[in-house]
């Protein structure tokens, strides 16, 4: 069994499976982080509030987060999703910027993007494909 990282063709069973769970890990956060601003729970509002958010923000901003991550979760659109979902996180980390927040919480949105598309380029090909690798 080799070491080395096939770039081209159909993703090793390390690279499907190292995909997966680095598509997985961000994904459930971000279902749990979307679904918690459905119904609201006092935590919720303070915080989005604390970020400079009106309240009446909180659902909408959920049910977006859900949707963008159900596509991502679904093969045949989860390139979508990615792109949706890196818009999202980006406008978290302009938040936290915006706020005088600190590293970790600037940080933390663009490692899930990085997590989400590593993952996403480890199981797809066509991405693979699309990408300037060197050999």
């Amino acid at each position: 069994m080799s070491t080395s990282i096939e770039l081209s063709g159909r993703p090793t069973t390390m690279q499907l499976w190292t995909g997966r769970v680095l598509s997985a890990l961000p994904a459930m956060f971000l279902l749990l982080d979307g679904a918690m601003k459905i119904p609201k729970p006092s935590f919720v509002v303070e915080a989005t509030t604390n970020l400079g958010y009106p309240e009446h923000v909180i659902v909408p901003l959920g049910i977006t987060l859900l949707i963008c991550t159900l596509l991502y979760i679904v093969p045949q659109t989860a390139v979508l999703g990615a792109i949706l979902l890196t818009g999202y996180l980006g406008g978290a980390v302009a938040t936290h910027v915006r706020v005088g927040n600190g590293a970790f919480e600037i940080v933390f949105p663009v490692i899930f993007g990085a997590m989400l598309w590593g993952g996403l380029v480890l199981r797809d090909t066509r991405l693979r494909a699309l990408l300037p690798w060197r050999k």
